[in-house]
């Protein structure tokens, strides 16, 4: 998992070049200059660093509008099939098509995880019991093993969609420059506002709110297309948000649980990135490799409990 990147693809203040903190305040808060330090700072690290705030955010929304949306509190884009789906569609488009420009393959990423959402609550909800959490959650990992396998057959078959999908298949916010962000933060930003919007439907219990759907498709079709699939992120954070919601007296308002999601993820997410650099450096480990080692064990536990294994 572990590989070497440029310099011009580390994160603020640490990465191949260290920066002392002082000189990173100087470049972000002083006058610009032309020197190798504010230029990195400004084309590369500042950049990654608003890639990270804003799909982190976008990834920890699309989870906790799909669990309040579902009832479901399995419910992740990684784990019910979403973030397969964007994958599986955007390697199509490069591998089978020829489409390399992030703006060209990203609207297969909404296609790609709205198609496989809609087949894994078709599957989920066969038999006399109907849908529930756990039925839910095992048609997501059918799908999710599905699509991969069909994904793995795309990258070797083209040299362009493996080079892609070796790129972001683990999670990774490096590589991307500030043009990039630039194009990605409108789409994102028109998700996240569909989400916050979804609220007070979500509070009193309207399920099948195609607005919210949709929200879910941009949010995480979005994310997948820029960084790849980060599993369990829109799984973990949520239930932190539910956590701090009831120690501060919220209660279950999802117009708090919302944008605690939206605050919470990216913390999880650059933390991650950063871990990455620390326990491999000087190559790096992807930040969507760390946060699946703290989601795998969450996402037993809570099968585990015995509330949720009866639902």
């Amino acid at each position: 998992m572990a590989r070497r990147l440029p310099r011009r693809h580390r994160p603020v203040g640490h990465g191949a070049l260290r920066i002392p903190v002082d000189d990173v305040v100087r470049a972000l808060f002083g006058d610009p200059s032309s020197t190798r330090i504010d230029h990195v700072v400004w084309s590369v690290r500042v950049p990654r660093t608003v890639l990270g705030v804003a799909t982190g955010a976008v990834l920890g929304l699309s989870g906790a509008v799909m669990q309040a949306l579902t009832r479901n509190p399995l419910a992740d884009p990684g784990i019910l099939g979403v973030s397969a789906g964007a994958t599986f569609a955007i390697v199509f488009a490069v591998g089978a098509l020829g489409i390399g420009s992030l703006y060209g393959y990203i609207w297969f990423g909404f296609a790609g995880a709205l198609a496989a959402s809609a087949v894994v609550y078709l599957l989920a909800g066969l038999g006399r019991s109907g849908s529930t959490p756990v039925k839910l959650a095992l048609a997501g990992v059918a799908v999710t093993a599905m699509l991969n396998s069909f994904t793995n057959g795309i990258v070797r078959t083209g040299p362009d969609a493996l080079d892609r999908y070796r790129f972001w298949s683990a999670g990774s916010l490096a590589g991307q420059d500030a043009g990039v962000v630039r194009r990605v933060l409108p789409l994102l930003a028109a998700g996240a506002v569909l989400a916050l919007a979804c609220a007070p439907a979500l509070n009193s219990l309207v399920l099948g709110d195609d607005v919210a759907a949709a929200a879910i498709t941009r949010l995480a079709g979005g994310a997948v297309a820029v960084i790849g699939p980060v599993v369990f992120l829109g799984l973990i954070v949520p239930h932190s948000a539910r956590i701090l919601a009831r120690a501060a007296g919220l209660g279950p308002d999802q117009r708090w649980l919302l944008p605690l999601s939206a605050l919470l993820a990216p913390c999880l997410l650059l933390a991650a990135d950063l871990a990455g650099h620390l326990i491999d450096s000087p190559t790096e480990l992807q930040a969507g490799v760390l946060v699946a080692v703290i989601g795998g064990p969450f996402f037993i536990a809570l099968v585990r409990r015995r509330r949720l294994a009866e639902a």
